[in-house]
């Protein structure tokens, strides 16, 4: 017990001081979401991600037991509601995913292989404040099994084939505009549309 307060005292004193230089930084040079986080603001907020989370919970382990059915549910979950941040593969490489502050994660590497099943749970439930990961746990407590398949599916994410990819993304969310310029190509393929499937430019 008295451990676990000492190192939470070093990580608040260190947050301290990395905000105070943070924010004199910023008085300098301005606040961006371009930036990169330091080191010391990246180290402070693995520290502090931590100690906000309860010990009972990461010490949780996973109920569901792993299946094709489970991870191929979790695959499709996955691309319809993370990938637009995440990417289908987990690295981040999204034009949200880029310019988030801090970035979105690489998550097929260490930081994140390296959480517990009861770490990435809970973070997937109750989001991490001040970044750009919400809560994901207002919905019933059934809910959890599809959190729980979801840990099993980062797991899964360093050793995603090329054919689970691509079927991702056939799921992923297809925008208003997108949407409307695959029907003008499906209608054009059919006979139905114009002989140009673009969209038009009249008046410019």
């Amino acid at each position: 017990m008295r451990r676990a307060a000492k190192a939470t005292f070093v990580a608040l004193g260190a947050a301290a001081v990395v905000t105070g230089l943070v924010v004199g930084k910023g008085l300098r040079h301005g606040f961006s979401a371009r930036d990169e986080p330091t080191a010391a603001e990246a180290w402070v907020a693995r520290k502090l991600r931590i100690l906000a989370i309860p010990a009972l919970e990461r010490g949780a382990r996973n109920p569901v037991a792993v299946s094709a059915e489970v991870l191929t549910s979790a695959r499709r979950h996955f691309a319809d509601h993370c990938a637009s941040c995440h990417a289908n593969d987990g690295s981040g490489d999204t034009a949200i995913g880029k310019n988030l502050y801090p970035k979105a994660p690489d998550m097929r590497t260490a930081p994140t292989q390296h959480l517990s099943d009861g770490e990435l749970f809970y973070i997937i439930r109750n989001g991490i404040r001040l970044s750009g990961m919400p809560a994901w746990g207002d919905g019933p407590a059934a809910d959890d099994a599809e959190s729980w398949g979801l840990v099993h599916f980062l797991r899964r994410l360093p050793y995603l084939s090329a054919a689970e990819l691509a079927q991702m993304k056939q799921w992923n969310p297809v925008g208003r505009l997108e949407a409307q310029e695959d029907e003008r190509i499906e209608k054009f393929l059919s006979g139905e549309g114009p002989a140009d499937p673009s969209p038009s430019h009249h008046g410019q």
